[in-house]
């Protein structure tokens, strides 16, 4: 048995995509880990899966894997390859889709120049969407409106974070210097911090004037990437609803600028690159142990 894919990225932020509409093949964590392996696998930061629909409103369903096998509910720039692969492999000709997430439906859309614009839907703020633990009495009430940033204690200091949930949780942390920032230590304690229960994406943001910032992203499941879009939407929303950006902001990421837009109680859109950089075939039960895993 032989499985097609593509190897795709937005801004570095890298994608195995594997069409399941025409092709069958076991979806377990392991196999999936061990695909992800960037030594003895195809290796990724998220594998992304096309599956035919089952709502009558919608082209397609979207799976998104990280590299240790865990489903999530979102990925902004896997979304954008997505919408580039399903054109790619002539299984739509439709410009603008609808596509189900874990998390929602988002709608991308290819423009003239292959860059994808996407309806990343509206941000939340309430703890409990992102989710995140509040301290009782001392960080939110019913009569009061919701705090701009939470104070959250972490290796032996106090940070104002932000919590914005794009599809999946962010926290967003503003620094001075994005190249000095503390990715390595503080990215990790964050995303398994005991206030996110479901763990968290983490985004360190370094503000140049209001309508750039820089930014540094530690993906759950994943570590610090080139890029994420969600982490790039979650960011700019948390700049803007502070009253420090303007509604469109330009996010330089390591791998690339993306251009998100967003206005108060409306959806967020995000306008970046994809690329293709290669296609091939595997055979999963060259990743695969039959006695351990059996086939759905």
């Amino acid at each position: 048995m032989r499985i097609q894919f593509s190897k795709m990225h937005g801004l570095g932020n890298d994608f195995m995509v594997i069409d399941l509409v025409t092709q069958r093949m076991p979806l377990h964590p392991e196999l999936i880990r061990r695909l992800g392996h960037r030594n003895f696998g195809i290796g990724f930061d998220q594998m992304l899966i096309v599956e035919a629909p089952e709502r009558p409103d919608v082209d397609f369903k979207y799976r998104i894997f990280n590299a240790d096998g865990s489903e999530v509910e979102q990925c902004g720039n896997g979304v954008r390859c997505f919408a580039r692969f399903v054109h790619e492999r002539h299984l739509t000709k439709k410009a603008k889709i609808r596509v189900e997430t874990n998390s929602g439906v988002v709608e991308p859309e290819i423009n003239s120049n292959a860059w994808v614009r996407v309806n990343m839907g509206e941000p939340r703020f309430l703890p409990e969407d992102i989710p995140f633990k509040v301290k009782p009495q001392t960080e939110q009430s019913q009569n009061q409106p919701l705090p701009d940033s939470y104070a959250v204690e972490v290796l032996g200091q106090t940070l104002e974070l932000d919590v914005v949930n794009m599809g999946n949780p962010h926290a967003v942390l503003l620094v001075d210097d994005v190249l000095k920032a503390p990715v390595e230590t503080l990215g990790p304690a964050l995303e398994s911090h005991e206030r996110f229960p479901q763990r968290v994406n983490v985004g360190f943001m370094q503000i140049v004037n209001r309508g750039e910032v820089r930014l540094r992203v530690f993906e759950r499941g994943v570590g610090e990437t080139l890029a994420c879009g969600t982490g790039a939407c979650a960011a700019a929303v948390s700049g803007i609803r502070r009253g420090l950006l303007d509604p469109e902001v330009r996010v330089y990421l390591a791998g690339g600028p993306l251009l998100i837009q967003w206005k108060p109680n409306e959806v967020v859109w995000m306008t970046g690159p994809t690329a293709t950089t290669f296609e091939g075939t595997f055979n999963p039960y060259d990743f695969y142990v039959p006695e351990q895993y059996e086939e759905q």
